[in-house]
């Protein structure tokens, strides 16, 4: 019985020998490698970060070339409008603008009414 337990004794002194050993090793490489591996961490959470806001703006740069398109296709409608208007002689002559004064405000509105009537209708 005795010798059992010596050999026992035996075999677990070597498997707590190579355990030791092997945290040993395994302390040393964390030892070597800790700064590594959260930097590498920290620089593909920073890239991804990066990347989103990269994605954001050209998603911004293509909503103003966009939205500037869009109002210079409406100022090229404005003049195109106010070129027609120009030539259909809607605007007021000096002797009318003398006149409008003695006139009142109701009539003048509704003159103004007509007029975008008759303009909308050519």
């Amino acid at each position: 019985e005795r010798d059992a337990w010596e050999r026992e004794r035996n075999v677990l002194q070597n498997a707590l020998k190579q355990a030791e050993s092997q945290l040993a090793k395994a302390t040393a490489e964390i030892e070597n490698k800790p700064v590594g591996e959260t930097s590498s961490l920290k620089l593909q959470r920073l890239y991804r970060k990066y990347l989103r806001a990269e994605s954001f703006r050209k998603a911004l740069v293509y909503q103003k070339k966009y939205l500037l398109l869009l109002l210079g296709g409406f100022q090229d409608c404005e003049q195109a409008t106010l070129s027609l208007i120009a030539r259909m002689g809607t605007y007021p002559s000096p002797a009318d603008l003398q006149l409008s004064g003695s006139r009142s405000r109701p009539f003048t509105k509704f003159r103004c009414a007509v007029r975008a009537v008759i303009a909308i209708s050519r």
